[in-house]
């Protein structure tokens, strides 16, 4: 449930698309126009607030076509450059660079 009426009755739902046992997760596939994709970024975001212990990863188009050539299911389209995926899944890490611009690892 991700919204409740005047009443505090369950109105509004939210089904993702898989659930992946071994991680505990959710995955919400969006591969349509930007219009749906922004509604269903507010279900996961809802969801999140109504029930933090759950976790729900939205799988973008772009993310869609990488695993999709990465695992060989088709060809990419010669017309079309594959740019890297913009966005890594999971929290943001904090990584600490020393004065040359390497990683320091931490202790």
């Amino acid at each position: 449930m991700i919204g409740y009426d005047e009443a505090g009755e369950p109105a509004r739902y939210f089904t993702p698309d898989f659930y992946l046992p071994g991680e505990g997760t959710y995955i919400e596939i969006t591969t349509m126009n930007q219009k749906l994709v922004t509604k269903k970024n507010r279900k996961v975001r809802l969801l999140a607030q109504h029930h933090p212990e759950v976790s729900c990863r939205i799988l973008y188009q772009r993310d869609y076509l990488h695993l999709v050539i990465k695992y060989g299911l088709e060809e990419p389209d010669q017309n079309d450059e594959m740019v890297p995926p913009t966005r890594m899944p999971g929290a943001p890490r904090i990584v600490r660079l020393d004065d040359d611009g390497r990683w320091e690892q931490p202790a």
